[in-house]
């Protein structure tokens, strides 16, 4: 039986660096306040003339490093992503250019930070039907540019960044077990990217308590969904992956599930909420730092705007 595995992972992070301390300059906040609420410490913010695609083709150049492939041999691109070099061409064609990866099919995936796993989805179902043999599935976002550094309920969370990985055919048992995809349009005002008056920026948009309530029991459900697909639960999980976007979230949903803290990998204190980049950021830093290893089963959760939320159970 066909199916896909992850063969490859690489990431990218901006060099510039904004501390809770920073932003005590900046609005009317705290580095302890920030900390307690979000667990977040820091996060990254791209550079000057710096795109989406810049971050999400340097992450994608490691993960094609690590795969042992060249970019001609990948025939499907799909990035993630909510903030996009503009609106068309898409920006995984931006990404198949600048790789020279000029057999790909290529193009975008808008889900928010449920992005990555919509796309893996997408991939591990093109390779599964014999329509892919190498697929570069990539998160990247500049939330930087949607935030309103004045207002301290957001402007505290996110970061910039990409995360790629490369799935590839394979018959073994290794690989990704199944995905999950969910999506509710009618609660859309809780968590957009929208502007208040015609012709204004747009800017990010949350009421962080609503959010919350929502986020935990929906990552929960899918997550519970994947688990009894493949008659696992959360003690048989080797490492629980969730969207890096706050501390208590992830606490929480790991709480429900059963799923020591030992077992779930946490990066956000360093990237803050990047997004759809998240997932794929805070799994290229599992692998390259010897946590995750062959044979671990993982379990990748996401919630965003949307609302979206998602889940997929790979076997390493």
């Amino acid at each position: 039986m066909i199916s896909s595995r992850i063969i490859g992972t690489g990431s990218y992070a901006p060099k510039k660096v904004l501390t809770n301390h920073d932003l005590e300059k900046m609005i009317e906040t705290s580095d302890d306040w920030i900390t307690e609420r979000t667990g977040i410490k820091e996060r990254r913010i791209a550079a000057e003339g710096e795109t989406t695609s810049d971050m999400a083709a340097k992450a994608a150049k490691k993960a094609l490093e690590m795969a042992g492939i060249e970019p001609n041999d990948i025939d499907t691109i799909i990035v993630a992503t909510v903030t996009p070099d503009m609106d068309f061409p898409s920006t995984a064609c931006f990404v198949q250019n600048k790789l020279k990866a000029h057999k790909a099919a290529s193009f975008d995936i808008a889900a928010a930070c449920s992005g990555f796993i919509y796309a893996l989805s997408v991939a591990d179902s093109l390779i599964k039907s014999g329509h892919s043999k190498y697929a570069l599935v990539i998160g990247a976002e500049i939330f930087s540019r949607i935030t309103d550094w004045t207002d301290r309920n957001t402007c505290i969370l996110f970061g910039d960044g990409a995360g790629a990985a490369v799935l590839a055919k394979t018959t073994g048992k290794r690989g990704i077990l199944s995905t999950h995809l969910h999506s509710e349009g009618s609660s859309w005002k809780l968590l957009c990217a929208s502007s208040h008056e015609e012709n204004a920026k747009t800017f990010i948009r949350m009421q962080g308590n609503e959010v919350f309530k929502v986020a935990v029991r929906a990552l929960e459900d899918v997550a519970i969904e994947a688990l009894e697909h493949n008659g696992l639960k959360g003690d048989d999980l080797d490492w629980f992956i969730p969207h890096q976007a706050n501390e208590r979230i992830i606490v929480a949903t790991a709480k429900r599930l059963g799923v020591p803290m030992d077992k779930v990998y946490m990066n956000l204190q360093k990237y803050g909420n990047t997004s759809a980049a998240s997932i794929p950021l805070a799994l290229d830093e599992a692998v390259r730092n010897g946590k995750v290893k062959d044979g671990d089963l993982i379990l990748l959760d996401a919630f965003g705007g949307g609302f979206t939320w998602a889940s997929a159970l790979i076997r390493w």
